[in-house]
């Protein structure tokens, strides 16, 4: 080995050192399930409405599964930082495993609202899951490590589209789906045993009390919302600008694959490459965007990303397929981007103490949005217009970009 190839090796070694532990797990438990993830994302729209489903019950069933996610998002914050982190993730990821199931064996559009809701209520782990990332990586790699997950759904999702056109051109709609929902249980499950692994961060946890976990919800909402008097005024300005974010892409999210494939014609497997071209995409871009964000900065990557946004939408709005070949990129960069800064800027202004409650509020207060807005895009796009959805979102940018701008400042020193 050349001196050269040493010198590379030993800075790729240095660069990502960070990588072990509870990190390392993570990121093991990230390739398996965004692997299989994307296969029945991709025609999700479409396997709703062939179960006797349409637009509006497209929203419906985000409205009804953000509403349940939402409602446990406090009570995960408050038994993140009082219980402990680790418990929380491994149990519930089990029960999302087999949420997939009811996807899997729905006769109607019925069960997949029931599967919906289980999956969401799994998700009370998610301020558990956040914490626990942001307890284990150094603060001075936190855009890289945020990056690398947007990396490995880049390099583990890039061939789901594909394997579920493939499946689809083979089995037809409804047959695939039910495939892929299959695969997403066992690779799910598969992370779930894997997650055993993980260790506890927070020192001393409460032990737990199966009765008074049941009694918790009231103390769990009280304590969390408090929480924002302890961290500094950035943190909800930031809050903010995410709820106008969140709102504007749970307009139109759930109805693009139907918009591509009944308004801009787009064939069905042709949309399967197009998603693999975004997953390219994001492949090429996360390390870099890690980088930069790490380097320069958290605002700006987080402003960058907002304004690649309209242009990707408009050429959406009036595409076809060779449009959207140049969009996806551009919808690429934007998410590692924001899935970089805008995490590791929520981890530089919140102690560690209180990163629980933190995410779990701010994951509530996006939910909540997110609800309302799966629920306005369905009976937008079904009583009024299809290309409205996508139209509103470029205007809600506007004040989420003058926030960031003028009211979000970085620490001078960030929290560890």
């Amino acid at each position: 080995m050349t001196e050269t190839s040493r010198g590379i090796l030993s800075r790729l070694k240095e660069e990502f050192s960070f990588i072990r532990g509870n990190y390392l797990i993570l990121v093991l438990t990230w390739v398996l399930m965004d692997f299989v993830r994307e296969m029945p994302e991709t025609y999700y729209g479409l396997y709703v409405i062939e179960l006797d489903g349409s637009a509006f019950i497209i929203g419906v069933i985000g409205f009804c599964s953000q509403l349940a996610m939402a409602a446990v998002q406090f009570p995960g914050g408050y038994l993140a930082d009082k219980y402990g982190r680790r418990w929380l993730i491994v149990s519930m990821t089990f029960g999302l495993a087999l949420s997939h199931l009811f996807y899997a064996f729905a006769p109607s559009w019925h069960l997949i609202l029931v599967g919906a809701l289980v999956q969401s209520l799994c998700r009370v782990y998610n301020p558990a899951l956040r914490a626990l990332i942001a307890d284990s990586i150094p603060q001075e790699r936190r855009g890289m490590a945020y990056s690398i997950n947007s990396l490995i759904m880049g390099v583990s999702t890039t061939p789901a589209p594909l394997i579920a056109g493939l499946l689809f051109v083979k089995f037809g709609l409804v047959p695939s789906m039910k495939i892929t929902y299959l695969l997403v249980t066992v690779f799910y499950l598969l992370a779930a045993f894997l997650r055993i692994r993980l260790k506890e961060t927070i020192e001393s946890p409460s032990r737990i009390n199966v009765s008074e976990l049941f009694g918790a919800y009231p103390q769990a909402i009280k304590e969390t919302l408090s929480v924002w008097r302890e961290v500094p005024r950035s943190m909800l300005y930031l809050l903010v600008s995410d709820v106008f974010a969140s709102f504007g892409f749970s307009l139109f999210l759930p109805y693009v694959v139907v918009y591509a494939v009944e308004d801009l014609n787009i064939p069905k497997f042709q949309w399967s490459i197009l998603m693999t071209i975004l997953f390219v995409s994001m492949l090429l871009l996360a390390l870099p965007a890690g980088k930069l964000v790490d380097r320069f900065g958290r605002k700006n990557p987080i402003l960058l990303s907002s304004a690649l946004f309209p242009a990707a939408m408009l050429l959406l709005v009036y595409g076809n397929f060779t449009k959207l070949v140049f969009a996806l990129p551009l919808v690429g960069l934007g998410q590692v981007l924001a899935q970089s800064a805008y995490p590791s800027l929520v981890t530089d202004l919140t102690p560690k103490n209180l990163r629980g409650r933190v995410m779990g509020s701010s994951s509530f207060f996006n939910i909540i949005v997110s609800a309302a807005g799966n629920l306005v895009g369905g009976l937008l796009y079904q009583n009024l217009s299809h290309r409205i959805i996508f139209i509103l979102p470029i205007v809600l940018l506007v004040p989420q970009m003058l926030i960031i701008l003028f009211l979000v400042h970085e620490p001078k020193e960030r929290e560890v």
